[in-house]
């Protein structure tokens, strides 16, 4: 048998008939760029945040960026970011001129460190970017204590968590902004790049709306200097009508991710993912530590069972090439340094059989067994 990590083919073919039917619309109207699809998702996705503005633009990684240069952060200016998550996280500091400062992460939830964040404020830290890693909420409510309490901005990188929740609250609503991908992979995702902002503040939404299209709101406008970002209009056609699905998908997905906990849970080599009372988990990843070094061993074994897996992510963010210059080292993130040597991500995606997951479970337990 062949399990993927991931069948974007099958969820397509389950909601065949409304993409196609979403995608022809945007042909017959020649509604390519922004127009009414893009401004149909865009207050889809606010109320289904309850949030007051939605601001689309091209991916999630300029979703950040556009959130900072928004924020007005300027060149010195520090912004804390998590030692352990993807690039987009951190470059988009340094391309909006910023130092970028790593925060070590929980051992057990992956997400930023409440303690090793208030270590790391100093006079010259303007904000904070949370990142809820691998879908479950991070402790953002004790983070936004912290920033009211040091005068801090936050933008909650939601990437990996559509709909998750921290006491009762859908993360992205709590800091300034909250900072959506639509890569095809997500929870959401389009067929293609995509990304948006979601705010209350409407001074907050017009300066974000302003740079990511060009400086101005009216063509020829251009009141500032921006960049060039927009979700077109056959991404938002797709988002409409997978938007209306994603709340099953969720279910879904949780619904596995509870069967791998309830069948893997007697493999004492494996440590199973954490999950925070106080947080919900969408599992857009269902990460597992390998605690006893058999990662990669267990890694090319079920590769060569026909079972797809993947590292999220195999060197944490201070101990990439491109950030040597900061000459960190492993004591300086000790989780995020842990962590990354042992992770595994199995797969899950909604449409995955009971069948499927009964391979993978039923291999594992054979490998460790052996």
């Amino acid at each position: 048998m062949k399990v993927p990590f991931q069948n974007l083919h099958s969820q397509y073919l389950s909601i065949k008939k409304d993409i196609d039917a979403g995608i022809a619309n945007v042909i017959n109207n020649s509604s390519f760029v922004r127009g009414p699809h893009v401004q149909e998702f865009e207050n889809n996705f606010s109320l289904l945040f309850d949030s007051k503005y939605c601001i689309s633009c091209g991916n999630g990684t300029d979703s950040l960026f556009i959130a900072i240069k928004s924020l007005g952060a300027k060149k010195g200016d520090e912004i804390l970011v998590p030692a352990h998550s993807w690039i987009s996280t951190s470059e988009v500091v340094s391309l909006a001129g910023c130092k970028v400062v790593f925060v070590d992460t929980e051992k057990d939830t992956f997400n930023i460190s409440i303690d090793d964040l208030k270590n790391k404020i100093t006079e010259n830290t303007v904000g904070i970017i949370p990142v809820h890693l691998f879908g479950q909420a991070a402790k953002i409510d004790q983070i936004m204590d912290i920033a009211k309490s040091n005068n801090l901005w936050v933008i909650e990188d939601c990437a990996q968590a559509h709909l998750a929740e921290r006491n009762g609250k859908k993360v992205g609503t709590y800091g300034t902004f909250g900072s959506f991908s639509f890569y095809p992979g997500k929870n959401l995702g389009a067929m293609g790049d995509g990304g948006c902002l979601i705010t209350d503040c409407e001074d907050s939404a017009v300066k974000a709306q302003m740079f990511a299209r060009h400086g101005g709101l009216k063509k020829g406008e251009h009141k500032i200097e921006g960049i060039n970002s927009r979700l077109d209009g056959m991404q938002a056609a797709i988002l409409n009508v997978k938007l209306g699905h994603i709340q099953n998908w969720t279910n879904k997905r949780i619904e596995i991710a509870n069967m791998y906990n309830d069948r893997l849970k007697e493999i004492s080599n494996i440590k199973l993912p954490f999950l925070d009372n106080s947080s919900s988990h969408v599992y857009h990843l269902y990460v597992v530590s390998l605690i006893d070094g058999s990662r990669d061993e267990l890694k090319k074994y079920l590769k060569e069972q026909g079972i797809d897996t993947i590292i999220n992510y195999p060197i944490s963010l201070p101990y990439l090439e491109c950030y040597r210059h900061l000459n960190h080292q492993k004591e300086d993130f000790p989780n995020a340094y842990t962590n990354h040597s042992q992770i595994l991500s199995l797969p899950i995606f909604p449409e995955m059989s009971l069948k499927e997951q009964d391979y993978v479970i039923e291999k594992i337990k054979s490998f460790y067994k052996d």
